[in-house]
């Protein structure tokens, strides 16, 4: 007879598998513990970032604030270091700032550097020049308790944990400068930014910012929407190119240009891409950080009324931003910022490699032309509008139009004008983006 004890098969009893629970727990605790550690420590570090980055804001402020006092005084650039460093160590000593005030360690002039430059790009330097107007406070290593980060760094996981702030502060400009000889016409009834509207104009919103050959000029017959800052087209050229330091005023009044200027209009705006024909260089203007835009353009059919801008023969429609046509999307101002924030940080792919950030933005005039009809005529200043150029401009043609979509209202937008102190009305100190030495590139850490 079979043995009925050799056909049973094995099968594993609850005693047998207790060793093996156990030992599953203990790692699963392990690992739970070392996530719960990593985010302590990831907290700890974003909290002191905060306040460091408070501090040095504030001590950038006070810096600022007293050269605009003491500018042209013979110790003008030392009572400015030791009001923000002032300043940084009474914020490290206020309450809930243990550590930052310990790292100081009562010596804010070892801790922190001051600087000092006569424009907001720099370069920073430390007395710096006699008409210095700008300060920068940066505190590039502030370390910080390890707690579990000391045994992931014995690991060779981490580096050392610590955090970085910079903060540049100085005069504010009180008018835009630097604009481009545009304008766009804008509705003054239309105007309410708490509901987003800018003289008809919101967020995203395509507009024609030149008139080309052919098209219905909304200021009159005569005129392409060009301004007379100027002599001519070599104006025009340099002015779009970026080399302009026109400033205006709400409620003056700008000359209009009449002819189109094709030629010269093109070779300055295209600059802004990379595209250099005429008398400009890339080493006097250097392209955007992103040049991409949609192929083919955008087009103009001004066989309608209202004309409508058209990408592959669609309609180009705007929403929040982002502009499409039909079933096309359209490289727009959203695909831009992305695309800038990517190669800001490095991780980009079809960076310039010279580029500078922001030149796809441009300053226009808006502009009342109610009334208005051929020929030279003078329109009231209604704003300035902030817009990004969707693509380069034509040759020439009916299809020489420049487009942009409206951003925001352009006053006083944290990147001071070439000579801000000579701008009418009064100024206040103000912090500004902080940006890298001699590329027009903004620190992660400003």
């Amino acid at each position: 007879m079979m043995n009925l004890r050799i056909q049973r098969p094995f099968t594993s009893t609850p005693r047998r598998q207790e060793g093996s629970v156990s030992v599953m727990m203990v790692l699963a605790l392990a690992a739970m513990a070392m996530m719960a550690a990593l985010a302590l420590d990831g907290g700890h570090m974003l909290l002191n970032k905060t306040r460091l980055q408070n501090a040095v804001d504030a001590a950038a402020l006070s810096g600022a604030k007293t050269l605009s006092q003491v500018a042209g005084g013979a110790n003008s650039a030392s009572t400015t270091r030791t009001a923000a460093l002032n300043t940084l160590t009474q914020n490290a000593n206020a309450t809930g700032n243990n550590e930052l005030a310990t790292a100081v360690g009562g010596n804010a002039a070892a801790f922190a550097v001051v600087e000092l430059a006569s424009s907001v790009y720099g370069p920073f330097s430390y007395p710096g020049p006699a008409n210095a107007k700008y300060v920068r406070v940066s505190v590039s290593n502030y370390s910080l308790t390890g707690f579990f980060w000391n045994f992931a760094q014995s690991l060779g996981a981490l580096g050392n944990k610590a955090v970085a702030a910079i903060a540049t502060a100085g005069p504010s400009p009180t008018s835009p400068c630097d604009l481009a000889p545009l304008m766009v016409c804008g509705d003054p009834t239309k105007y309410n930014p708490g509901a987003g509207m800018f003289w008809g104009f919101q967020f995203g919103d395509l507009q024609v910012l030149k008139s080309a050959a052919g098209n219905s000029s909304p200021i009159g017959p005569g005129n392409f929407q060009l301004l007379d800052f100027g002599s001519g087209g070599s104006t025009v050229r340099e002015d779009l190119a970026g080399g302009g330091s026109v400033c205006r005023n709400v409620g003056q009044n700008v000359d209009t240009a009449p002819g189109n200027k094709v030629g010269p209009a093109s070779q300055g705006l295209n600059t802004r891409f990379g595209i250099y024909n005429g008398p400009v260089s890339a080493s006097d203007y250097p392209p955007d950080l992103v040049t991409t835009s949609s192929n083919p353009a955008i087009t103009l059919d001004d066989s309608v009324n209202p004309p409508q801008n058209k990408y592959k023969g669609q309609i180009v429609t705007s929403s929040n931003g982002n502009l499409t046509a039909g079933a096309n999307a359209i490289f727009d101002y959203n695909d831009w910022r992305t695309s800038t924030a990517a190669c800001v940080a490095g991780s980009g792919s079809g960076c310039e490699s010279h580029g500078v950030f922001e030149r796809r933005m441009l300053k226009i005039v808006v502009g009342d032309c109610s009334g208005k009809n051929n020929g030279a005529t003078s329109i009231p200043v209604l704003g300035f509008g902030c817009y990004f150029v969707v693509q380069p401009m034509d040759g020439g043609g009916g299809d020489a139009q420049i487009f942009g979509q409206f951003v925001k209202e352009c006053e006083g937008d944290n990147v001071a004008g070439p000579s801000p102190s000579t701008d009418t009305g009064p100024q206040i100190i103000q912090l500004y983006k902080t940006y890298l030495t001699g590329s027009g590139t903004p620190s992660t850490d400003s």
